[in-house]
Formats: structure tokens, C-alpha cells, sequence
């Protein structure tokens, strides 16, 4: 992302219904979980890691832009600028990581994915976010300097080969995925950053209550426009 992009995010994501049901999503994986220390990846403006913080973790966001890192700290989160494939963190020291859409934009996953694995402590988890299907690529995800969309295969291969194991996977955003393909389609380059930043309270309400359905159907072996992963490093 750009500084102008994380800056717009950042003010839309306490009220956009994509953001506010991923973060209830971080909520409900990590509540089974004793607090301790996590970090994040591509943390924007720190929307994430302020619900760890809620909930009692000692998080670090870690974010690629500056813009990003001063507005994380702004909102009193301990943030750094920080390459995902080169993060300064010791092996082995952080109970949970976390990476919601992140993996695509970086063209090497492999080396973030061993990241991954080099800083979990034994038995720490990850929780991953990434979009799913070449069929929804679209200019959207050229303005949003995407490198791929991921299939179950290739995020399974890409985290089991770094040397962790899938707890689960799914589908996200199912109920969605035809107006999410039609949207994308047709959009201009420009209206990507609008997906965010325009939805009207009335839209916003009606696009939150459906995401919420998903919650309670069984939906996550269908297609969808994300998938979600779990996995933990072994030991």
C-alpha cells in the first residue's frame, strides 16, 4: 500500500463491515488461546493488533510503510517498520503470528512464510488471510499490487513446506463472491481505494449482516473471495 491508501484504510476500518468481521475473526481464533506474545505482519494502520492488545496480548505490528507505523503508534501500539521476510525478532519468541492479506503482496512468500516459521516458539500459531482464485484477478488487485491469489493447494503447500501444520482452512466472504467478481470486473483502477472508503451506512449495514451469516453456515468449503488458515509450528 501506499502511505495516501493506509492513511484512507485506516480511518474507514473501525466501521467497514470487511474489516470489523475480520477482526472479530482474530477475536474468536485466539480466545481458546493463553495471551503472550504476538506479532503482526502488514499491519496498516493496526486495527489487528489493537484487538490482541484488548484481549491481553504483548503485540508488536510490524508494517512496510512509515505512514502505517506512525498511525499504529498514534494508537498506542508498540510498531516498527519492518520487512515481513526479514523481521528483526528472535527465533523462536513469539507465541502467535498473524498475517491478514499480506502473503500476496509480497512477490517472495516463501522467504515470509519461513519467517513465519522461524519466529513462532514450538506449538505457537498462525492465523493467515490471503485472497483466493485467478478468476477474481482483476485490476483491483493490480492497484493493490498483488502478486497472486491463492488456491487451498498453493497456500497449503507454500505453509506446510515452511514446516507448520494446518489446523484448519476455509473459505471467506462465500455468500458475497458473486457481487465481490461482478464489482471487480467492472471497476476502474481507481474506484479499488472507494470499496473501502465510500460504502454508504445503509449498504455498509446490509453487506455486515450478510458476512455475519457466514459465522453460523457451512460455507468454508465453498468458494469465496479469501481463505483463512490456521496452522502452528510443531513441537
Amino acid at each position: 500500500m501506499q502511505d495516501a491508501e493506509v492513511i484512507a484504510f485506516t480511518q474507514a476500518e473501525d466501521r467497514h463491515w470487511w474489516y470489523r468481521e475480520r477482526r472479530a475473526i482474530i477475536a474468536k481464533e485466539v480466545r481458546d488461546l493463553r495471551p503472550g506474545k504476538a506479532v503482526e505482519i502488514g499491519a496498516g494502520g493496526g486495527g489487528n493488533s489493537l484487538v490482541l492488545k484488548e484481549l491481553g496480548w504483548d503485540v508488536l505490528a510490524t508494517e512496510y510503510t512509515e505512514a502505517g507505523v506512525r498511525i499504529a503508534k498514534e494508537r498506542g501500539l508498540n510498531a516498527l517498520q519492518a520487512d515481513a521476510t526479514q523481521l528483526p525478532l528472535d527465533d523462536q519468541s513469539q507465541d502467535l503470528f498473524v498475517a491478514f492479506d499480506v502473503l500476496e503482496h509480497i512477490e517472495q512468500d516463501r522467504e515470509a512464510a519461513a519467517e513465519i516459521f522461524r519466529v513462532l516458539r514450538p506449538g505457537g500459531t498462525a492465523l493467515i488471510a490471503v485472497p483466493c482464485d485467478m478468476a477474481l484477478w482483476s485490476a483491483y488487485d493490480e492497484a493493490s499490487h498483488h502478486f497472486r491469489r491463492y488456491t487451498r493447494e498453493t497456500l497449503t503447500e507454500l505453509i506446510s513446506g515452511a514446516g507448520l501444520t494446518i489446523d484448519s482452512l476455509r473459505s471467506w466472504n462465500v455468500l458475497l463472491r458473486p457481487v465481490v467478481k461482478l464489482r471487480r470486473k467492472t471497476a476502474a483502477v481507481d474506484d479499488t481505494v472507494g470499496d473501502v472508503t465510500a460504502v454508504s451506512p445503509v449498504v455498509n449495514l446490509g453487506l455486515g449482516a450478510i458476512i455475519k451469516a457466514e459465522r453460523f453456515l457451512p460455507v468454508g468449503s465453498l468458494p469465496g473471495v479469501s481463505l483463512m488458515m490456521r496452522a502452528h509450528r510443531p513441537g
